[in-house]
């Protein structure tokens, strides 16, 4: 049976955090395992810099970091093709291409795009790069000629983006050069898990994350200064568990059911304190980051190596983009020197 494509990646903004670890990277990790798939995975460098273009070290230096936790969570490049985004010139034209079959009112109306305007605050001031970039990344997903696309559910308006395109493309110039993608949500309920001070956001800026490289110390300290229950102010008094984002964080991570079930039920009629169920928690992260940390430790002390795979992956890539954007120019017609 033919493999099927797959296509996802991450913008180069700062270290990862479990966030992205239990929201996006085990599920990656499992579908390259099954051997089902061809697997790319983009550090969307150029992406970053729609709304960092003017602090473009932090780019720079965040590339590596995120390539390092990529490594450590389990990603092979034996098995995945590691690439950054800005080293395929051919996706930029493929995005010039796209540009003329989409409209800005159109653009505006992305609900991910309308919520992200918000979030950045840009006012009138919108940097035009920022605004295309569903467009950018439906170069990216099409120049791989992915099947499907993991993603969260706040990104599922950028899939269907893609796929307007791709029927537009292949309906005006008569060839299906292009593949309409379909997005493949994360099992399990967790696309997106709060920050420990209970927003809904896990960010850098918010500095409400733990990071997968971050040092034991450091995470237990960021645990144990995790929101709970206001209410549960002493020990015995029923607790919350709904809302609660310690809980939160145990149904993502905890694979004994029964045992947070038992605790759950104990803290919510009484008689458990936050200072135990963090100490559980504490327990239950630092045995999960742990082979991770050891991972990104080792890579750490070769960093020439990490650049080679990236070399080597980008170049791959780009070999992969270059033969569909021969095909798009042939479908519009720009084939015009003929051998």
């Amino acid at each position: 049976m033919e493999k099927q494509i797959l296509l996802t990646g991450d913008r180069p903004t700062g270290k990862l955090h479990i966030g992205h670890y239990i929201g996006s990277l085990v599920n990656r990790v499992n579908l390259q395992n099954t051997g089902l798939y061809n697997s790319y995975i983009m550090i969307a460098d150029q992406q970053a810099l729609t709304d960092n273009a003017r602090n473009p070290e932090k780019i720079r230096n965040s590339l590596i970091e995120v390539a390092l936790d990529y490594l450590s969570v389990g990603i092979d490049p034996t098995k995945s093709t590691i690439f950054i985004q800005s080293q395929i010139p051919e996706l930029s034209e493929l995005t010039m291409h796209y540009l003329n079959l989409v409209t800005v009112s159109r653009l505006e109306r992305n609900p991910t795009v309308k919520s992200e305007l918000k979030e950045k605050n840009f006012n009138m001031s919108i940097p035009a790069g920022f605004l295309i970039y569903p467009v950018s990344q439906a170069a990216d997903i099409t120049a791989f000629k992915a099947d499907i696309v993991p993603v969260g559910e706040d990104q599922l308006p950028m899939i269907e983006q893609t796929r307007e395109i791709v029927r537009s493309f292949n309906s005006i110039y008569k060839e299906n050069v292009l593949v309409e993608p379909k997005a493949i949500l994360p099992k399990g309920g967790f696309g997106r898990l709060p920050g420990i001070d209970g927003k809904a956001k896990m960010s850098k800026s918010l500095n409400n994350a733990i990071y997968l490289s971050d040092e034991p110390d450091v995470i237990k300290k960021k645990i144990m200064s995790m929101y709970t229950d206001p209410n549960h102010i002493s020990v015995n008094d029923p607790g919350n568990v709904e809302n609660n984002i310690v809980f939160t964080y145990l149904d993502a991570f905890c694979r004994e059911k029964d045992k947070l079930k038992e605790m759950k039920e104990h803290y919510q009629r009484g008689g458990l304190g936050d200072v135990k169920v963090k100490k559980y928690l504490n327990e239950i992260i630092q045995a999960e980051l742990k082979p991770i940390r050891n991972n990104r430790k080792m890579y750490e002390s070769d960093i020439d190596y990490v650049y080679d795979i990236l070399k080597e992956g980008s170049i791959n890539a780009r070999e992969v983009a270059s033969t569909t954007l021969l095909e798009v120019r042939k479908a519009i017609g720009l084939d015009y020197f003929k051998k």
